[in-house]
Order: structure tokens, then sequence, then C-alpha cells
């Protein structure tokens, strides 16, 4: 008797769960407003210049730091890419201890230099420093460090859910800013004292700047580039990225969970059984802004895995001096079907239409809801 009676409590609980989760399913919203994203005055472009302008004519010191267990793949790797092919500052990846900075969801690389390294070598500090979204908003290593930064007269840029991280620190206490749309909620949680501005990808308050989501670092770092070096530079580096264009234009309300989304999500999670994992041989030279790309999207798929081989076994070096380490070999073989090749602005949408493609149109969309990347192709 005992048995039956939890037999059946068992399916009365199970029972309720997907009620609830039908409840909570049938709530969320059928799609995204068809809507354009309201213009930015002028005069609001040139105060974001103004306020990321270097102080002085030397040539500025551009910090990227990162824990080295789980650091955003293209957060981390795309502004360090841009800026180093602008030429227009010295870059350094930094990381918060010696070792290799396992990069999420994708790729593993070499800093250039430890926190302390840097400290050493730059005791006046950075003249940027770039925060992308980490695994912890709350490593006592960072927040130090980032304060001091600040105090030292730092700009700092958080990029994506970096702002987590510098809402952390004190640092975006009554400031206006922005996050990925995810983690918004979380972010005024926990500093309520920020100021949030939507329909802007990129925000900036006095030494500080947020961004939107992922896809937000390439407009992000090629205004920084038109605030250091000009219009003409930035105009330059967008040709070879091909991005036609980086102003701060975005609407906040096509980003959220929609009823496909969610449905989508589950569906590509419980058929774990069809998942895939991608093998990518590079070599040096890569361009890593486009393997950050297309290794990120992939990977935010909900039925595909990312892996990096070379040729020798050996770290590679990308086209920009990053050392991209190989995934440790597997006994089977992957499938090798990104591709890296071309402007990373083309290879991003080419890797969206490969998904749709594979996968469907409404999983392209889950991926470019998360890269929280304006991408209408197919949508309702």
């Amino acid at each position: 008797m005992t048995m039956r009676y939890l037999f059946w409590g068992i399916i009365l609980l199970m029972l309720l769960c997907f009620a609830g989760f039908g409840g909570w399913l049938l709530s969320l919203p059928t799609g995204a407003p068809a809507t354009e994203a309201p213009q930015v005055p002028e005069a609001e472009r040139q105060a974001m210049l103004e306020a990321l302008r270097p102080p002085d004519g030397r040539r500025p010191v551009v910090a990227v730091i990162g824990i080295n267990d789980a650091t955003e793949t293209t957060d981390y790797l795309v502004p360090t890419g841009i800026l180093r092919r602008a030429d227009v500052a010295d870059v350094l990846l930094v990381s918060t201890d010696p070792g290799p900075v396992r990069l999420y969801p994708a790729l593993q690389v070499e800093a250039d230099q430890t926190m302390a390294t840097f400290d050493a070598e730059h005791p006046d500090g950075a003249d940027y420093v770039i925060v992308p979204a980490m695994s912890r908003d709350d490593d006592p290593q960072v927040l130090g460090w980032l304060r001091a930064q600040a105090e030292k007269g730092a700009r700092i840029i958080a990029v994506c859910a970096g702002a987590k991280v510098l809402g952390a620190t004190g640092l975006l206490d009554n400031r206006r800013a922005t996050t990925h749309w995810y983690y918004l909620r979380d972010l005024l949680q926990r500093s309520p004292g920020i100021d949030y501005v939507p329909d802007r990808r990129m925000v900036s308050d006095g030494a500080v700047t947020t961004t939107t989501g992922i896809s937000a670092s390439m407009p992000m770092m090629l205004t920084l580039i038109e605030a250091i070096a000009g219009r003409q530079k930035a105009e330059e580096v967008a040709a070879g990225l091909g991005v036609p264009s980086w102003d701060a234009r975005h609407l906040s309300a096509a980003f959220g969970i929609t009823r496909r989304f969610a449905t989508t999500v589950l569906a590509n999670r419980l058929a774990f059984w069809d998942s895939e994992e991608f093998v990518l041989q590079i070599k040096d030279g890569v361009d890593e802004v486009s393997l950050a790309l297309a290794a990120d999207a992939w990977s935010r798929s909900y039925r595909s895995s990312v892996e990096i081989q070379s040729a020798s076994g050996e770290a590679v070096v990308s086209a920009n001096g990053i050392r991209i380490l190989p995934d440790p070999d597997r006994a089977h073989v992957g499938q090798d079907l990104l591709s890296v090749e071309g402007p990373p602005a083309r290879v991003l949408d080419q890797t969206l239409e490969d998904i749709a493609s594979r996968y469907g149109l409404p999983t392209a969309h889950v991926v470019a809801m998360q890269l929280e990347c304006p991408w209408a192709k197919g949508a309702p």
C-alpha cells in the first residue's frame, strides 16, 4: 500500500511540474515586436567619443582582463583582435593567474600577462580596461584589480555581462549603463543604483562604458578606435571586418525569452543523443575574430560543440598574435563544418545561415538571441 501511494504521489508531482511548465510557456510572448531601433542623436554619439578619448597624445595601453577557468570567448578575443589589427594601442590579454585561459563556450588561449606582471610593468595602470563576461562576478582578484585600475584613471569598458563584474565593484553605482538582455534583471537586483538605458547598444557615463550582448563587441571596439584615432581609421578597420555601421542603435524589446526560444532550447536539449562535435584544424595566421565568432555561435546551438586542433598539436598564433591552444586529442574524429574564411561580420552571418540549414531557423534565432545579434532572417 505504501509503495502504491508513493507511486501515485510521484505521478501527481510530475503532472504538477508539467502543468507549471506549460503555464509558464504559454505566458511567454510569441515573438519580438516588428519595429525599428530608434535613432541615436549625433550629440549623444559625440559625447560617447569624447568620454572614450585618450587623455593625451601618447599610444594608449589596453588591458583585456579574464579569469582562467571561464571567460566568454567573443568578449575576450574580439576586442583584442580588432584593436590589434587597428594598431592604435598596445593591447594585452591579461589573466588572473598563470596558465591557459579556458574560454566559454569554446576555445582556450594563453594570456600575455597575469595581473601581477601587468602591474609590475605598468605601475601607472592601463588607459583602458576591457571587462568580458566571466563565470564568476565576484572574483576578489578581479574586483580589487578593477578598482585599482579605475583609481589610476583607466577608462573601463564592460562588454556584455562584464557589466555584472563591474557592478560588483561598485563602479556602476549611480551611473547610466546597459548589459546583455538575459542578465539585466540580475544586474539591477544586485546594483539597484544603476540607471538602465534601453535601446542603446553602448552606453558611456564618465569613465565607464557598458554594452549589450556578445556581438556588441564589434561596434564597441570600432567606436573606441574612432575615439583614439579618428573616423577614417575606424572606417578602414570596419571595412576589413565587413561592418557597414557601428552606431549605438539597438532595439532592446527584440531580445528576450519567447515561446519559440524556450521550446527550441528544450527540444534541442532533449535530443542529446543527436548532438554533434565539430573539430576545426587551424594554423598560424587564423583570423581570431572570425574564429571566435564562429566557434561561439556553433557552441550555443544546444546541438553542437566545437574543438580546436592544430597539425603540430602545439599552440597556433593567430593573425594578431593570440596564442590559441588546441583541445586535447579525442579518440573519435569530429566533423569539420566551420567556416572562418572572410570578413568576420560575414563569417558570423554565414555561421547563422549554416546553423539554420543544419538545425532549422528556430535554432539559428536561439543563437542570435544569445549573441544579442540583430539577425532577422526568417523571423516571424
